[in-house]
């Protein structure tokens, strides 16, 4: 029997699409078409994609003649991925973090990120659906929920298990292939935790990793934007085309920087031979049973691969105090500064038109309130407060000199093991440390947790280190994830 378009595409890789392309059996316009179509039939139900690019076609068939005519460009030639919303893209979709007080906005050009890929000869298909505001705007808001687009629902099991936050449209569109991958963005889990949720690999560069201007902000101490995929290889072919340097953003200019444009060379089946892993079990205390198991079988496979599993490891910061006032300080100033630079069709130019613009409109704006944001417009937005300046340097100090490189340093290791997103990850937010989530297993059982979702699900095995270890991280991922093949794809909910 013949293999259908279909057959083609499901669970498709970067690699596989393009040596398609490549020999001609496979059209970008077509790849395009197809996810399309998928679009259509499934997003009705997930809403993980807020708006399809209505140029995708057009884009993808210049694509298809330039490779006839000069080659292809790269291993991104003709790619089809989704962007997050809050990703700045100079063209026809517009980037409104899920608020519908950007939802007629258009950015005035590329975000730097946006402007790579497209120089990388990635099609955008559309704008992937996120938690409003990147989850910084209610304590009570569901993950995955925007004023513009709905609530996103976990592929897996809509209406059932917890979808992941704030990165949730591109989560959930990877695993139910919707497109060929996606661009996340993460503060604090924001890209681990819906990879995790959704049975896909999610990686968070380091901070100065990737550029940050022209994405709508939360914290410029910590947001990063990521790739997040169905392989290991997938993400490190994205993350490879994301790394040139921006003179606008100050992180990318200090001197400890270290970047590639290709991290596939790094990826090693045989990598977890002689890795020194550590386990941090105090934060592994709050998992049920299923999940617990799934962290031991990791652990398990991860020895039988010849690591070195040091367990368990401690950190003297375990039992800290943490605070959100960097995140409060920071917003209000980023936020400020992004929409003052807005481009047409924005409502709001500041915090405070924010605010008063959803309190204007609340019938479709504030079904779960803006607490967070008035939080953060009580700041001056100068970053000048004695507050910030220590929430800041606590932060470092914790999770940096008292945290992941402590132990690293302590135990001789490679990297950290946990868990999806749970306890502990938010350390490398804090730090702007790296973290690689690959899928880690599906538990059959769950409590029932906030909002009346069940823990049940897909799970991530989490591989934290240090500062720009991106290299380390991704040999152990993909070692991790070729011996134990643990992706599969959720049934189409339509």
């Amino acid at each position: 029997m013949a293999r259908t378009l279909n057959d083609s595409l499901i669970e498709a890789d970067i690699v596989s699409l393009q040596l398609a392309m490549e020999s001609g059996e496979l059209s970008s316009a077509a790849c395009v078409s197809w996810y399309l179509e998928r679009i259509e039939r499934l997003n009705p139900k997930l809403k993980a994609v807020l708006e399809v690019n209505p140029d995708a076609i057009a884009v993808a068939k210049r694509l298809d003649a330039e490779r006839r005519e000069h080659g292809a460009r790269g291993p991104l030639h003709g790619i089809p991925i989704l962007l997050k919303d809050n990703i700045n893209t100079g063209d026809r979709m517009h980037t409104s973090a899920g608020s519908v007080a950007l939802a007629e906005h258009f950015a005035p050009k590329d975000s730097v990120v946006a402007a790579q890929l497209r120089a990388a000869g990635c099609v955008f298909l559309g704008k992937a659906n996120m938690t409003e505001w990147a989850n910084f705007m209610s304590g009570t808001m569901w993950a995955g929920y925007s004023s513009r687009g709905g609530l996103t629902l976990n592929p897996y099991g809509p209406g059932e298990l917890f979808v992941g936050g704030s990165s949730s449209g591109s989560g959930a569109a990877v695993a139910a292939n919707l497109c060929a991958a996606a661009i996340g963005t993460e503060t604090s889990g924001s890209i681990i935790s819906p990879s995790s949720q959704n049975g896909i690999v999610g990686i968070k560069p380091t901070i100065g990793l990737v550029s940050r201007t022209g994405i709508i902000p939360i914290t410029h101490s910590q947001d990063s934007a990521g790739p997040m995929t169905r392989t290991v290889k997938d993400a490190a072919i994205l993350l490879g085309a994301m790394t040139a340097a921006d003179p606008e953003d100050a992180a990318m200019l200090e001197n400890r920087r270290i970047a590639y444009t290709d991290y596939t060379p790094f990826l090693d089946a045989n990598g977890l031979q002689g890795a020194r892993i550590g386990v941090p079990r105090y934060y592994y205390r709050g998992l049920d049973k299923a999940r617990v198991a799934i962290i031991e079988r990791a652990i398990t496979l991860c020895k039988e691969r010849g690591a070195i599993v040091v367990d368990p490891v401690s950190l003297p910061c375990e039992s800290a105090k943490w605070d959100w006032d960097v995140m409060r300080f920071e917003f209000k100033k980023g936020l400020n500064d992004y929409l003052a630079k807005a481009g047409p069709g924005a409502f709001v130019r500041s915090l405070d038109e924010l605010i008063a613009y959803n309190e204007e409109n609340r019938d479709v704006a504030l079904k779960y309130g803006q607490d967070t944001l008035i939080w953060s417009n009580g700041t001056s937005g100068t970053l000048s407060e004695q507050m910030y300046a220590e929430s800041l340097r606590l932060n470092h100090e914790l999770s940096r000199d008292q945290g992941i490189d402590h132990v690293i340093r302590e135990y001789g290791l490679d990297a950290l093991m946990f868990l999806g997103n749970e306890e502990g990850i938010d350390l490398s937010a804090r730090a702007g440390y790296p973290a690689i989530t690959v899928p880690g297993g599906y538990a059959e059982t769950g409590i029932i947790a906030e909002g009346g979702y069940t823990t049940k699900g897909p799970q991530g095995i989490t591989f934290v280190g240090t500062s720009y270890s991106e290299p380390s991280l991704f040999r152990l991922a993909y070692a991790y994830e070729q011996a134990s093949q643990y992706r599969f794809a959720p049934t189409d909910p339509v």
